[in-house]
């Protein structure tokens, strides 16, 4: 299965994150189909490409909950967005 994720690139504590389309199970630093876009969270500087992130999701592939929440907040994709916890409902720490 395809997934549009976050690979994490950057100097030690300044992470910038590539956007890629990889499958689901390879390692998040590993092997990538193609690379999207990149987002820096520390100026909240971006550039992704949307006319192939809409082409990866027409061909099946998922985007990450945070992908996800991304795209929608630069109006990529129209749909709402999905609530990401660090832990799962059952893990409360």
């Amino acid at each position: 299965m395809l997934r549009i994720r976050l690979s994490r690139v950057g100097k030690k504590n300044t992470p910038i994150y590539k956007v890629v389309v990889a499958e689901k199970s390879r390692p998040v630093k590993g092997k990538f189909i193609e690379s999207l876009g990149v987002y820096n969270p520390g100026n909240k500087d971006q550039s992704l490409n949307a006319e192939r992130i809409k082409y990866w999701i027409s061909v099946g592939a998922q985007p990450s909950q945070t992908v996800h929440n991304l795209l929608v907040r630069h109006n990529i994709i129209e749909a709402t967005k999905i609530p990401v916890t660090r832990f799962k409902a059952s893990e409360s720490k």
